[in-house]
């Protein structure tokens, strides 16, 4: 899990692939207490590092932009938390944008690291579903039964429709 940290705090993507493993190696729960958790720590630490180095540049070369979002934000301040949490359920802004942003603008430590926790719950959920789905997938003919080899002749039929038709239409212009 100390790589999930590592990418988040560096704002490197990828995590999602580490979440799909930790599903596959621990059980559900433990996991997604997991991922959230080292996700908001990594966040946190990027925000640190933003707010350290960042800020500072930003201020010196946009000042300007940097008080117009700030107001933006100071508007919406009692809503914070849901916006964090918004913005990390949905592709709107990527993560490692958001963690470098929030202290700049001036989103608290608190409602940042909470809304971080809460709001990589439901997309960490999904990639931990997929690693519990292949662990239990321990082998390749668990892949497989009546139903899926049914589907699979299905879809293979159907891939061969638009064939058929082509060449009944060019046979007709002819």
């Amino acid at each position: 899990m100390a790589a999930v940290f590592s990418l988040q705090s560096f704002a490197i993507p990828g995590s999602i692939f580490l979440s799909i493993l930790s599903g596959f190696l621990f059980s559900f729960p433990v996991a997604l207490f997991t991922v959230c958790t080292c996700s908001a720590l990594g966040a946190t630490c990027c925000y640190l590092l933003s707010l350290l180095a960042g800020k500072p540049l930003l201020m010196k070369y946009f000042p300007e932009r940097v008080s117009d979002w700030t107001k933006h934000v100071d508007k919406h301040r009692d809503s914070l938390l849901n916006y964090i949490i918004f913005l990390r359920i949905t592709p709107f802004l990527p993560n490692w944008f958001i963690n470098l942003a929030s202290p700049v603008i001036g989103v608290p430590l608190k409602q940042f690291f909470l809304g971080t926790f809460l709001g990589v719950a439901p997309p960490s959920f999904v990639a931990i579903q997929a690693g519990t789905t292949l662990h239990q997938l321990s082998s390749s003919g668990d892949a497989f039964s009546w139903t899926s080899v049914i589907l699979l002749g299905i879809f293979a039929l159907l891939s061969l429709i638009p064939v058929i038709f082509k060449g009944r239409l060019s046979r007709k212009f002819d």
